[in-house]
């Protein structure tokens, strides 16, 4: 009898799941903005992609303003950096709790190798529940498109530049539609807004990008 792979049967679901809730659901980023939905899209599931991190808080939460694909800004709070291998590379990304920082619900937005050709070009998020003693999985396998990946009624967060991974994330929710422009409307936002912040600076990088919370906005309310 074949070994179950409880992992992998679990991912199935929750993307089986995803596709339902975005094909029926009249709160679905399509349904709501009349686009025609077709099942998403993911990289093959590899446990490769499932990294343990460690949080450096910051002294306490610091409110931060990030960029969203509408010229906007929105408040976060910048919990400190999750630092992890992968791949024998020393890296970090950035953590940020949504909004007021009410709740145990945070999130990465982060953009990688992939980013505006096998996935989404203004990045995709990781949602994490709050660790007491600061230790976090970060399951790349999860990873998935903010809703203005399908259509532009959404407005949704940018990663700032320091979550910009140097190295290919194959896994999690790939482009929607190969059809369209990878990049998405919302790329030329983004490195509109990266360079206004460069030349601002003088060349040092700043915190550029990213909405509130792990979803996004819509055209008329914030989510």
């Amino acid at each position: 009898m074949a070994k179950v792979d409880v992992y992998s049967r679990e991912l199935q679901a929750e993307r089986r799941a995803r596709d339902e809730f975005m094909a029926r659901d009249r709160e679905s980023p399509f349904l709501s903005a009349g686009v025609p939905f077709h099942p998403l899209r993911y990289f093959p599931i590899s446990r490769r992609y499932v990294v343990e991190a460690r949080l450096a808080r910051t002294d306490r939460p610091v409110e931060a303003y990030l960029r969203t694909n509408r010229d906007g800004q929105a408040v976060v709070r910048y919990l400190g950096d999750l630092a992890f291998t992968f791949r024998g590379q020393r890296l970090s990304l950035r953590l940020f709790h949504a909004g007021e920082g009410v709740g145990t619900s945070v999130f990465v937005p982060f953009r990688d190798g992939t980013s505006g050709r096998e996935s989404y070009g203004p990045g995709r998020y990781l949602t994490l529940e709050l660790s007491e003693d600061d230790r976090y999985r970060l399951d790349f396998n999860r990873a998935f498109n903010p809703y203005c990946a399908y259509t532009d009624a959404y407005e949704c967060s940018f990663p700032p530049a320091e979550n910009d991974l140097p190295v290919p994330i194959r896994a999690g929710e790939r482009v929607w539609d190969p059809d369209r422009n990878p990049r998405g409307p919302s790329m030329a936002v983004l490195e509109r807004t990266r360079e206004e912040l460069r030349r601002r600076a003088g060349g040092r990088r700043s915190s550029d990008g990213a909405a509130p919370g792990p979803s996004s906005r819509r055209r008329t309310s914030a989510h």
